[in-house]
């Protein structure tokens, strides 16, 4: 089962769910369904900033099994973790990677291995 995951709760829901249970799982092989994609919203986005221990260590999964990081365009841009405007936004500050979008640009890049489920945390 291929899944995609959307990181949009409030607090620490990326550095919690994702490092200590969701990434754990991948590192070690045992995480039971082929994650394509991750999408962060509001702060979730600080942890694909570039020197964060869990978003390096998520980056080098990501580059390795071909999985989609992107930061919502509006949320990373008021947070200095990309440049230029909505719709046109480049990252900055960030793991290598990491692509900077919003739901269309989501829906085209997981269009050619869509996900049987999305789930959001």
């Amino acid at each position: 089962m291929k899944v995609a995951y959307i990181f949009s709760t409030s607090g620490h829901t990326a550095s919690y769910k994702l490092g200590k249970m969701i990434l754990p799982q991948l590192e070690g092989g045992n995480h039971g369904a082929e994650v394509i994609g991750m999408f962060f919203f509001d702060d979730n986005t600080f942890i694909l900033q570039k020197g964060n221990s869990i978003g390096e260590r998520l980056g080098k999964i990501a580059r390795e099994k071909g999985i989609l990081l992107m930061l919502c365009d509006q949320c990373a841009l008021e947070r200095q973790l990309a440049e230029g405007n909505p719709g046109a936004a480049s990252p900055c500050n960030t793991v290598d990677g990491v692509q900077v979008g919003c739901f269309p640009d989501l829906y085209k890049a997981l269009s050619g291995n869509p996900p049987d489920q999305v789930i959001t945390i």
